[in-house]
């Protein structure tokens, strides 16, 4: 079968397009897949995947103060980023954290990270301390939900390891 594009290579990638409810097949050459490829990325990037999930958030769901957020170190608003779909530098991670939270649970469908870790010292973050992580990641969580017994038993839970892992216990 001959790349449906240029129609002289033939065709290794084989795509399904749905647009409008109107599904389109594709039979394409490595070379015009490569350079539809970029034309899509162009077209849609990640950003406007983000831009635009942060956008459809179920009424109601907004987090409270998140209309007023406001960077303060690049100035950009939380509506910004709905629109956009990018953060514009690094402390936007932590001043939109409670908001870009949910957003992240509906991507990865987890606020918590499973999988390879980053390296420590030419070493895998620990087990130890992965938990201990996990264990301050749900306090949060459960402070945000003020769900204060939950949070007070993690508390000490955090504590106890902590002070285990000072003994040479843990």
């Amino acid at each position: 079968m001959l790349c449906d594009i240029c129609g002289k290579n033939q065709a290794t990638v084989h795509l399904t397009e749905i647009v409008d409810e109107q599904m389109n097949e594709l039979h394409l050459c490595e070379e015009c897949a490569r350079k539809k490829s970029i034309e899509m990325e162009q077209q849609f990037g990640l950003s406007d995947l983000l831009a635009g999930m942060a956008e459809f958030e179920k009424p109601g769901s907004e987090v409270e103060g998140a209309a007023t957020a406001k960077c303060p170190n690049c100035g950009l608003t939380y509506a910004d980023f709905k629109k956009i779909g990018r953060l514009g530098c690094g402390e936007c991670y932590v001043v939109f954290k409670r908001y870009l939270a949910p957003l992240l649970k509906r991507i990865h469908g987890s606020l918590n990270h499973i999988g390879k870790g980053p390296a420590v010292k030419g070493r895998r973050m620990s087990k130890k301390k992965a938990e201990l992580e996990e264990l301050r990641s749900k306090l949060q969580a459960a402070i945000a939900r003020e769900a204060f017994e939950e949070a007070a038993r993690l508390r000490d839970q955090i504590k106890e390891l902590e002070k285990k892992e000072q003994d040479g216990t843990y």
